[in-house]
């Protein structure tokens, strides 16, 4: 068997070369390095790439433009295999300009043939594949060059396996009759990495999920809305992460104040004298606006006693279910779900739209079976406490 080929692309010429090699392959392999801790945008380090006779690492610092690597990602016709897929699919929309269209993202693949989800890259070749990979350049530096030998024998070795995996899993989903439901998935998550982009108002939502913004009355929340725009904006100039500059708790601890001053935005512990006035216009804008504009408060429901109990049972449920079927439980849905599927049922109401339970291969393979057992029409007996799934519905 012919070994092979590992390629060291670092100069425009050998990019050349390497994407006209790259668009002979209707299948790749594609992860990325990338450094984010201190910028508002991951930083692209370095970019591997597997086919069935060579593999890549393309040094994004050196290479040149990438344009056309980016349009051999996105086209159609071409397989592209990743594992844990979020970023790479946000770069290549940042690059590109083009939503990857035909992508297999392993993880949820395995977690849709009863693998654990999520599962880690190593965790998942040493289960399908039986070969230890090293973990030793996790939290490398990989914004210096040039790179070291162990770091390049990492990088390789990120990409190596991502087509064998991809045999093995496409074909145990062809044997179960869910690809279909891969596809369904992919898509899902596509949309979901892409949400802050393609969605303006889920972006702009984002403040709401700063945690102590429950506390606050709709005025203050008008003043979090605007001092996180603000921030953000900042942020983007700057290409420095949001919080490094003002965390999430002085923007809270700043509405709550109510500040009537900059000099009280500026007694704020913690908050950097620059960031003080950007803070304090903020506030302003926010006290013009009319109390219509502010934002509602979003009032946490009260459940009775006996939801937390019935969530409880269904997550039981789920999980046999699930262990029986060959899925991962974490893959299905989510507790938040079968909370909604409980309330709504007490009240005789459909369940809400955003539940995953209401979507494709969930609402037509899991949502029946789960409603037989929360109608009464099925019963769950304990039948073999040494079984994996101990459970029988009768």
């Amino acid at each position: 068997m012919k070994p092979i080929e590992e390629i060291v692309v670092a100069d425009p010429h050998s990019l050349v070369e390497c994407c006209a090699r790259l668009a002979t392959h209707l299948q790749l392999g594609f992860d990325t390095e990338f450094v984010g801790e201190d910028t508002y945008e991951p930083s692209l380090c370095l970019i591997q790439v597997a086919t069935s006779d060579a593999l890549y690492l393309i040094d994004p610092l050196s290479a040149g433009p990438l344009g056309a690597f980016w349009r051999i990602l996105v086209d159609p016709s071409r397989l592209v295999v990743v594992h844990a897929g979020r970023e790479e699919t946000r770069m290549c929309r940042r690059w590109s300009g083009a939503m990857p269209s035909n992508w297999f993202d392993l993880q949820v693949a395995a977690g849709l043939v009863g693998l654990n989800y999520p599962l880690g890259h190593s965790a998942l070749v040493s289960q399908l594949l039986g070969i230890q990979l090293s973990k030793g350049e996790t939290l490398t530096e990989w914004r210096h060059r040039p790179l070291s030998p162990a770091q390049i024998s990492y990088a390789f070795n990120d990409v190596r396996y991502l087509l064998s995996l991809w045999q093995r899993l496409n074909g145990w989903l062809t044997e179960r009759d869910r690809l279909g439901w891969v596809r369904e998935e992919f898509a899902r998550f596509m949309l979901s990495a892409m949400r802050d982009v393609s969605n303006p108002q889920v972006a702009e939502d984002k403040w709401r999920r700063i945690k102590g913004s429950g506390a606050l009355d709709r005025k203050r929340l008008a003043m979090l809305r605007e001092m996180h725009a603000a921030r953000e904006a900042i942020a983007t100039q700057m290409n420095r992460p949001p919080r490094v500059l003002v965390r999430d708790d002085l923007l809270v601890e700043i509405a709550r104040r109510n500040p009537k001053s900059a000099e009280d935005v500026e007694h704020m512990r913690g908050l950097a004298k620059k960031f003080v006035h950007p803070m304090w216009d903020a506030v302003q804008r926010a006290r013009a606006l009319a109390p219509a504009q502010w934002p509602d408060v979003i009032e946490r429901e009260q459940d009775p006693a006996q939801v937390a109990l019935v969530v409880s049972v269904m997550t039981a449920v789920l999980n046999d279910l699930c262990g029986r079927e060959g899925l991962a439980a974490s893959l299905t849905c989510t507790i938040s779900d079968l909370r909604d599927l409980v309330r709504t049922k007490m009240r005789n109401e459909p369940p809400s739209p955003t539940n995953l339970l209401m979507t494709g291969w969930r609402r037509e393979f899991m949502l029946p079976r789960l409603l037989e057992v929360l109608e009464g029409r099925r019963s769950l007996r304990i039948a073999n406490l040494q079984a994996e799934s101990p459970f029988v519905l009768e």
